[in-house]
C-alpha cells in the first residue's frame, strides 16, 4: 500500500513513516464500475484517492441532463471543497471502471492538513488548478467553435493521461461518447462527425477502451 500512495500527487513529499499515517487514519474500499460515491447537493463528510481505475464527475439539470466536468483518475483526488468550506457537495461522482479509493473523513482529512503543510499546499494548489480549469472552459464555450473544442479535449486528455511512444499517445479511455460529448461542451452528433474527420486524417485511432492520438498527422 505505501508504494500506491507513493503514486498520489498529493503525497509526494512524505516519508514511509508519515504514509503509514495516512493508512492508519484512512479506509481503502474496492469499488464495482458504476458504483456512486456521492450525490450533487448531499453534505459532504469524506475526502477520497483514487488509487486504481477512474471516476467522472458530473451535474444533472433539472430536466435529468448531464454534464460530466471532469475526470479523476490513479493518483488523484476529491471531494475536499465540502470538507473545506461545509457546504453541500457541488457535483455527484462514480466509477467509471472497477476502482479502489482511499477514505478519509471530515475529522481525519483536517488533522491531515494540520500535520502535514505540504498536502495543505498541494490542496490549494489542486484547488487553484480547478478554478483556472473552469475559467478557461467558460472561455472555450464563448469563443471556439464545436470542432476545436473537440479536438482541444482530446489533446488535454492525452496531455492528462496518456503514455508517448514516439510520435503516438495511447490514452486509456473510460468515457463514452456521450461523456466525451459533454466534457467538450458539444452535442454527440458534433462529436461523432469530428472523430470521423479525425480517423479519416489518421490524427485518431479508436480502440476497445483506448485511443491513440498520432502527433505527427496532428500537426500535418
Amino acid at each position: 500500500m505505501i508504494e500506491w500512495l507513493k503514486r498520489v500527487s498529493l503525497f509526494d513529499n512524505l516519508n514511509d513513516d508519515q504514509l503509514e499515517r495516512i493508512l492508519r487514519i484512512s479506509h481503502r474500499r474496492n469499488l464495482a464500475s458504476g458504483t456512486i460515491l456521492f450525490h450533487e447537493k448531499e453534505m459532504g463528510s469524506t475526502f477520497y484517492v483514487v488509487l486504481s481505475g477512474s471516476i467522472k464527475l458530473f451535474t444533472k439539470s433539472n430536466s435529468g441532463e448531464e454534464k460530466v466536468l471532469s475526470l479523476v483518475n490513479s493518483g488523484e483526488s476529491f471531494g475536499e471543497l465540502s470538507l473545506l468550506d461545509g457546504r453541500p457537495r457541488s457535483a455527484s461522482s462514480q466509477t467509471l471502471e472497477p476502482t479502489t479509493v482511499l477514505e478519509l473523513s471530515s475529522e481525519q482529512f483536517m488533522d491531515l492538513l494540520q500535520a502535514h503543510f505540504d498536502i495543505t499546499r498541494g490542496i490549494l494548489a489542486e484547488l487553484c488548478r480547478r478554478l483556472r480549469t473552469t475559467n478557461e472552459h467558460v472561455n472555450d464555450l464563448t469563443f471556439l467553435d464545436g470542432r476545436t473544442r473537440v479536438l482541444k479535449n482530446l489533446i488535454a486528455l492525452a496531455n492528462k493521461n496518456g503514455k508517448r511512444d514516439g510520435n503516438i499517445i495511447s490514452i486509456h479511455m473510460s468515457l463514452n461518447y456521450d461523456e466525451l460529448a459533454q466534457m467538450a461542451g458539444v452535442t454527440k452528433s458534433v462529436l461523432s462527425e469530428v472523430i470521423r474527420e479525425l480517423e479519416t486524417r489518421g490524427v485518431l485511432q479508436f480502440g476497445i477502451n483506448e485511443y491513440k492520438l498520432n502527433l505527427l498527422k496532428l500537426r500535418g
